[in-house]
């Protein structure tokens, strides 16, 4: 198996398609578009080898979601509504540690939207991925993601007159740093150590590692580095 977490674009994969909506919806709707989700997985089975898992902010539904489409064949999984769920930390720790408990043990997910410095500890938790989407949005933006802080080149103008395209490109490489970072760290069991460090970069960062440190030990004494 190739070493992860890995960075990952999407015109390279072959996602099915899936009926999204938003994370804070009526459970009705949520579970119409979990039931969709799962009709077009099952037509696309044969041509896709990804699959998103829909739910929105109902973790039971997020779980019936994996489970069906790991019957239906698949191994490989984007968790719908990352963005939504990286201002929400207790929400993004319960739907991330849920689904990996219940997962089968060759099941991946990839996080499709990300900030870099958010990228340790998702992956302390068990995401084996991130999709390149968020390098391309933040350069519209004209934002500058580094592994520690997100700068407004509008405000702080670290780079001047510098394109769009140019722009994505660093992000994507600073991404791609941090991969290096992420693994440079397992193989030296030290990923706690950059997981703590960076955790002071933002509120939400630091609220997730509390959560998790309160509420799921359990879970990172069996499945991760705990040093």
């Amino acid at each position: 198996g190739q070493l992860t977490p890995k960075i990952f674009f999407r015109n390279e994969l072959k996602i099915a398609p899936s009926e999204g909506s938003a994370y804070n919806i009526d459970r009705e709707i949520a579970e119409f578009n979990v039931n969709e989700t799962l009709r077009l997985a099952r037509e696309h089975v044969n041509d896709a080898e990804i699959a998103v898992i829909q739910g929105s902010k109902y973790i039971d539904l997020r779980i019936e979601c994996l489970k069906q489409l790991e019957e239906i064949g698949y191994n490989g999984f984007i968790i719908a509504n990352g963005d939504a769920l990286l201002t929400n930390p207790k929400e993004l720790v319960e739907v991330i540690v849920s689904l990996k408990k219940e997962a089968k043990k060759s099941s991946y997910f990839i996080f499709p939207f990300t900030e870099i410095s958010f990228m340790p500890i998702l992956s302390y938790m068990g995401i084996d991925g991130f999709l390149a989407d968020s390098a391309n949005y933040y350069s519209h933006l004209n934002v500058l993601q580094t592994p520690t802080k997100a700068y407004d080149l509008n405000t702080y103008p670290i780079y001047e007159n510098i394109s769009q395209n140019e722009l994505e490109n660093k992000n994507i490489e600073n991404m791609e740093f941090v991969i290096k970072e992420i693994h440079a760290h397992m193989k030296n069991k030290s990923l706690r150590n950059l997981v703590e460090e960076r955790s002071g970069t933002t509120p939400q960062n630091i609220s997730t590692l509390k959560i998790l440190d309160r509420t799921h030990m359990d879970y990172l004494l069996e499945f991760t580095q705990l040093f």
